[in-house]
């Protein structure tokens, strides 16, 4: 198996999320081998560790951005890593070569439905503009995006909602782990 990262990109995972939580707990047995790296758990000060992420990266094949799509981009926790981590001399620059040719996929959460997105110019792939010129200036290979819609954090306390939330959650980490385990 090649070496997978799955980057979560949640701020608030272990108090504020169903969907996001649940599929990387699912992963986690799915993918047994793969790196885990809970933005939200190592950097609860937003202090982030610029050369152990970067060795993270470095020995990962696959990374899987894991995140809920806030206000149509990532969310300010997974924006400042990238900004911290990304830069220049290590993933772009006449010497910055460390990301090229690694693969990279976007599993994202999604609260409005499938059909909203649908009726966008582009669909989802219109909200991954920033993912995609990211892709650009560093040479890593974008393998495609998975989203689970309709996931909305005000059905949490709904015990019915929730329980579908959590189901839905787990099959999207099943199709999520075979798509990468097929890179």
């Amino acid at each position: 198996m090649t070496n997978v990262l799955i980057v979560s990109g949640h701020p608030r995972l272990g108090d504020d999320s169903v969907a996001n939580k649940t599929i990387l707990e699912e992963l986690a047995s799915l993918l047994p081998e793969a790196a885990f790296d809970q933005l939200s758990d190592l950097y609860p000060d937003g202090v982030i560790n610029v050369e152990a992420e970067q060795d993270k990266l470095r020995g990962a094949d696959v990374i899987v951005l894991q995140y809920p799509l806030w206000w149509y981009g990532w969310p300010s926790l997974l924006q400042k890593w990238v900004e911290d981590v990304f830069v220049h001399g290590f993933s772009h620059g006449s010497t910055g070569t460390a990301l090229r040719g690694k693969k990279l996929v976007v599993s994202l959460t999604t609260g409005a439905a499938e059909s909203y997105y649908d009726a966008q110019p582009g669909g989802i792939e219109h909200f991954l503009a920033a993912v995609k010129a990211t892709n650009a200036l560093t040479g890593l290979e974008y393998a495609g995006v998975l989203p689970l819609y309709g996931v909305s954090y005000a059905n949490r306390t709904d015990a019915e909602a929730r329980a579908d939330m959590v189901e839905r959650s787990r099959e999207h980490a099943k199709r999520l782990a075979e798509f990468v385990s097929s890179l």
